[in-house]
């Protein structure tokens, strides 16, 4: 419970003490803590009030005022802004308002949009929140490391990172890295012994800091600072404001943005230079081309691809696998293989006895019942611990022969008490058998389990149907190769009796001339799902590697089971994988899907090796020795439910099940969010070009300036907010698992990405001319609303034609993107509003369409779409050709 010290203070800050100067009596006093108990909730609560939360907080972030008027920072923006002034000037008042409010309303989107994609990350940032385990209460409460404060006991052990600067009260084997801290990378061996005043940091032994790391052992602190009190956080404090980094797409997309800037520029500054010289007004020239240049740039494209990806990171949160790094929803798309464990991963991590050799036969698991003492030594030669609801702690392969046992009828309990053990022979990697010795009344009973090569040398006879019988070795090793290779890990069981309990180093005596009872069968089963995500991952041309430390043997069979290798699959083992140096294992890598006993430090070097070969490689782990591979793959993937926080800092996805489907559907998942950001692009920088050739040709083909300057703002505003955003709910395509990944170094508009963006923006300018020069040929005076109006459905149709490059939009369904389809509804109302509404029409120059001009528009947009379907129907066709060839 919380107390004061003997002054009545309550918990003092870090910088009032040096704590570890302090032995742990003392701190606890000053603190007000209790080691056995921790604090109080109620205390707790008090001091989270106090000290806020235990994080360190970001450099300062741009308040919405300040976001706000960033938006009118653009050097368009204030030229578009100083014209519109111009305009009022001159006596144009409703030009200078209709510009004015159309930037200002521009402004508001572009603020929304990176208040959206600022929330996203955050949220984004609080699912990765580290947690920690501390005393409330006197009992262990797993909490977000963010609600710990001065005086909190924590737990901690190998695989955590440290949450707030400790001081240590106990120390087992306890050793941390430091690196984060000091620089060293040498592990710091900790204990809970004071260190003098002025001990430097690197040498505070009884401390544990803020963003290190346990490497080794467990131990027992009590906060004594957190958030910016920490040493972690008075650093944080040093360091100068840091913009966040781009991701690559973004720092393409700037330099995209630049260049068609630049360009954009240009030929505005051509196209006001022809209408001066064809006698046009110098203000309408300078607004035209002004408010096309403003149109045409596509400033806002790394802003809104920040939201796309934020976006489909939050539904990949959803679907069980937390992006922590957004630029890994790029890399998702480019990996071609996948290294998975084996345990947890492709299995299910709950390990079952499916088979028996017992009495000369090989039975299944139900067969149990009719061999008593098989039995009775599964549930007594066991160090499982069983809890008040049942539920079974310890080694899961002793939980699975507990399990076996109880559901044959056997009672531990009463079994434990009728024959209590009183020694036993601990299982070690050397002897590779474990051995449990119980009194049963006047004899004593040893039972033996463990490899079946380690057990049946100690015995000289075997059970069988008819009795005890001496032993015949032969026929149990071929039981046990059998079952071993149909993927079976197998124990071998034995008993001896003995009269008198050999006492001291005669204890080993107990092993010998032992009876051989039988052969178990254990498993630890596939996950139903995984055989099918392996198969989507051979069809997206995506290699799955299977990586584990089991047997060869079993390794091959769970791989065969699942579709990773075929009957003749190579494995290559930890031993092999030694011999080998850099260039052969390169090689190797090439063939093998299956590594078996390799230790987790090995994994980095077949990332190496299968990177050398030029694959993208997403590597999985959960332990502190997997922390390098993960950094070092190009995609580490950490387990959030048995993964340990340091593999979880060095990874950029966490799969919240553990689940390999889950990293199959996380590929997916990337694709279409690359897909989609692909199809934003494509959209709104074909229907800028389709503004500029519409304006920039006009003067060629002997037409007047198609468009005034406020409806050229107007077109940019509604067609490339909602609709392009709503792209992001694009599903993705029926072969989006059917593709071969995508090159790493692929530009955004290769793939004929570029041409397509070029003639279709050529093409909606040209429907667009064509409307004006019909229009004025035929005397209609509302030509330019009907301009207007095409060039804003032009972009409409666009949009739903390019939802997929190849398959057709009647195949897709109008209903399978309802935002897209949304959006565009609300565009078509908000262009009606302008058109047909009193005193707006006027403010845009525009003018109420009859139906038959509005038919006409309408029919005129669709060419787009039109043209753009049948060129999907001309891939089809091609593609279904070389299929056939």
């Amino acid at each position: 419970m919380a107390r004061t010290d003997e002054h009545g203070a309550g918990p003092e800050t870090a910088d009032a003490v040096r704590w570890h100067a302090l032995g742990p009596d003392a701190v606890l006093a000053r603190l007000g803590s209790d080691a056995a108990q921790g604090l109080t909730g109620e205390e707790a609560r008090a001091r989270a009030t106090r000290f806020g939360p235990n994080e360190i907080r970001e450099g300062r972030q741009r308040g919405r005022l300040a976001m706000l008027a960033a938006q009118f920072a653009d050097v368009m923006i204030l030229l578009l802004i100083g014209a519109a002034i111009l305009s009022g000037v001159i006596g144009e008042l409703a030009d200078t308002l209709v510009i004015l409010a159309i930037v200002v309303l521009n402004a508001v989107i572009g603020f929304a949009q990176e208040a959206r994609a600022a929330r996203a990350v955050a949220a984004l940032r609080r699912l990765a929140a580290p947690t920690a385990v501390a005393l409330r209460d006197g009992h262990p409460d797993h909490l977000p490391a963010d609600r710990l404060v001065p005086g909190d006991i924590v737990l901690i052990e190998a695989g955590n990172a440290i949450p707030a600067d400790l001081r240590l009260l106990e120390a087992a084997g306890l050793q941390l890295g430091e690196a984060s801290l000091t620089g060293e990378s040498v592990p710091v061996v900790k204990h809970v012994a004071a260190a003098p005043d002025d001990q430097p940091l690197a040498e505070r032994h009884g401390m544990a800091y803020k963003g290190t790391v346990v490497l080794n052992g467990r131990g027992r602190g009590v906060v004594v600072a957190t958030g910016m009190a920490t040493e972690l956080g008075r650093i944080a404090a040093m360091l100068e404001t840091a913009a966040a980094p781009r991701t690559p797409l973004q720092q393409r997309l700037a330099v995209f943005g630049r260049q068609i800037a630049i360009a954009a520029i240009l030929i505005c500054a051509l196209i006001f230079g022809i209408g001066l010289l064809r006698g046009e007004a110098p203000l309408l020239m300078l607004l035209t081309a002004l408010s096309l240049a403003v149109a045409a740039i596509p400033e806002a494209l790394p802003a809104v691809v920040t939201v796309l990806l934020a976006l489909g990171a939050s539904r990949m949160a959803r679907a069980q696998a937390l992006i922590r790094r957004l630029p890994a929803v790029e890399t998702l798309g480019s990996v071609t293989t996948i290294c998975s464990d084996k345990t947890g991963t492709l299995t299910l991590n709950d390990m079952r006895l499916t088979e028996v050799w017992a009495g000369g036969q090989r039975q299944p698991v139900a067969a149990l019942g009719g061999h008593a003492p098989l039995l009775r030594a599964l549930l007594l030669c066991n160090d499982i611990a069983v809890d008040e609801t049942a539920h079974a702690i310890g080694d899961p392969t002793e939980i699975a022969l507990w399990r076996a046992a109880a559901d044959a009828g056997l009672d531990r309990g009463r079994e434990a008490a009728l024959t209590p053990r009183v020694a036993e022979l601990p299982f070690d990697s050397a002897r590779r058998r474990m051995t449990t010795v119980h009194r049963d009344g006047n004899r004593f009973v040893a039972y033996t389990k463990g490899a079946p090569e380690a057990v049946l040398p100690l015995c000289a006879t075997m059970t069988t149907g008819q009795g005890v019988a001496a032993l015949d070795p032969e026929p149990i090793a071929l039981a046990a190769a059998q079952m071993a290779e149909d993927g079976l890990r197998v124990l071998a069981i034995a008993q001896g009796v003995r009269n008198a309990m050999p006492s001291g180093d005669a204890l080993a005596e107990l092993e010998q001339e032992l009876t051989f009872l039988g052969l178990v069968g254990l498993i630890d089963p596939p996950r139903p799902e995984a055989r099918a995500a392996v198969a989507t991952c051979r069809a997206a041309g995506i290699r799955p590697v299977m990586i584990t430390g089991d047997h060869p043997v079993t390794a091959r069979a769970i791989a065969r089971a699942l579709g990773i290798v075929g009957d003749g699959g190579d494995v290559i083992t930890g031993r092999e994988l030694q011999s080998l140096d850099d260039p052969a294992l390169a090689r190797r890598v090439r063939e093998a899907s299956v590594f078996a006993r390799v230790d987790p430090s090995e994994k980095i070097r077949i990332v190496t090796a299968l990177q050398a070969n030029g694959e993208i490689v997403a590597m999985t782990g959960d332990g502190v020795n997997d922390a390098p591979a993960l950094a070092h793959a190009d995609i580490g993937v950490a387990m959030g439910r048995g993964g340990t926080d340091v593999a979880r800092e060095a990874a950029s996805l966490v799969l919240l099940d553990d689940n390999f489907a889950t990293i199959v559907a996380a590929v997916r998942e990337g694709r279409r969010i690359y897909d989609n950001v692909r199809k934003f692009v494509r959209f709104v920088v074909a229907c800028n070009s389709a503004e500029i050739w519409a304006i920039f040709l006009a003067p060629f083909f002997g037409l007047p300036v198609p468009l005034v300057p406020i409806q050229i703002l107007w077109i940019n505003l509604v067609t490339d907010g909602l609709p392009g955003l709503a792209l992001a709910a694009e599903p993705g395509e029926p072969d989006i698992m059917s593709r071969p990944p995508r090159p790493p170094r692929e530009g955004l508009f290769d793939n004929g990405m570029l041409w397509d963006v070029f003639w279709s923006g050529l093409v909606m300018a040209a429907i667009t001319l064509f409307t004006e020069a019909g229009a004025l040929r035929l005397g209609d005076t509302h030509w330019q609303t009907m301009v207007f109006t095409v060039l804003t459905f032009v972009q409409m149709w666009q949009v739903m034609a390019i939802r997929s490059s190849r398959a057709s939009l009647f195949t897709q369904g109008l209903l399978s993107n309802r935002p897209l389809l949304g959006a565009i509804g609300l565009t078509f109302a908000l262009q009606m509003a302008v058109i047909y509404t009193p005193g707006l029409n006027g403010a845009f120059n525009a003018a109420p369409l009859t139906a038959a001009e509005l038919a006409v528009c309408v029919l005129a947009s669709s060419l787009i779409f039109i043209l753009l379907e049948l060129v999907k129907w001309v891939r089809r066709l091609r593609a279904r050709r070389r299929q056939a060839a």
